[in-house]
């Protein structure tokens, strides 16, 4: 973990963020969407219309255009989700969720290939979603793009070359990213276990050990 925490530091001494270079870094604010967060104890974080007014909420108290955060962020945001409450709940996110107007334009961090996409329909899921993968010296690792606009999908082909700062997908609607507020789910991988076109974005407490390793922080590359 530390060879890769390493070498992700070392992509950039100014790292790009995922989302529109015209939105300056000082219009992000940190989000918690965790459950220990009192005020959602009388918010439904299941309803997407409940979740963006929430969400508005905190970027107009802190005069942002984008929330952010979430990652290893234990949340209810599931609890009415097919199949995330069977057995041990998956509940635990792993990746960083970036809160935005839909629309709004998902850049490239760091050069790669794309590794594989498709629309991830099903209640919970990410919707349209792109991975790409990227190769640094002698190490490859994944980087997971989700609740995408279907557009995002149009033409893209496996091995398609994309360059740092480049425009990769613009954010979907809640009709098409299956009932999430607007948003882009960015999760890194470093093992895809023969998967192609969608990942796990959230774990059981049970798997945690494995996920959190598998899927580092996405701040060791983004500096948020």
């Amino acid at each position: 973990m530390k060879n890769i925490a390493e070498l992700l530091r070392s992509v950039s001494d100014k790292p790009i963020p995922p989302l529109d270079l015209a939105i300056p870094l000082s219009d992000y604010t940190p989000l918690d969407l965790s459950t220990t967060n009192p005020d959602l104890k009388t918010i439904d974080s299941t309803d997407p219309i409940e979740c963006q007014e929430y969400i508005d909420r905190i970027l107009t108290r802190n005069n942002a255009t984008v929330a952010y955060g979430g990652y290893l962020e234990k949340r209810n945001l599931y609890n009415d989700k097919i199949g995330f409450s069977k057995g041990s709940p998956r509940n635990i996110h792993l990746g960083i969720d970036f809160w935005a107007e839909a629309g709004t334009k998902v850049l490239v961090p760091v050069a790669g290939k794309i590794h594989s996409f498709q629309n991830n329909a099903t209640s919970g899921d990410y919707g349209p979603t792109i991975i790409l993968e990227h190769r640094l010296g002698k190490v490859t690792f994944y980087s997971l793009y989700g609740h995408l606009s279907l557009e995002s999908l149009y033409g893209l082909q496996k091995r398609k070359a994309f360059r740092a700062g480049e425009l990769l997908a613009t954010l979907g609607t809640p009709d098409i990213n299956v009932d999430y507020a607007p948003h882009l789910h960015f999760q890194l991988i470093l093992d895809m276990e023969g998967k192609k076109g969608d990942y796990p974005g959230v774990c059981s407490a049970e798997d945690l050990e494995f996920y959190s390793k598998n899927c580092p922080n996405p701040n060791l590359l983004l500096g948020f």
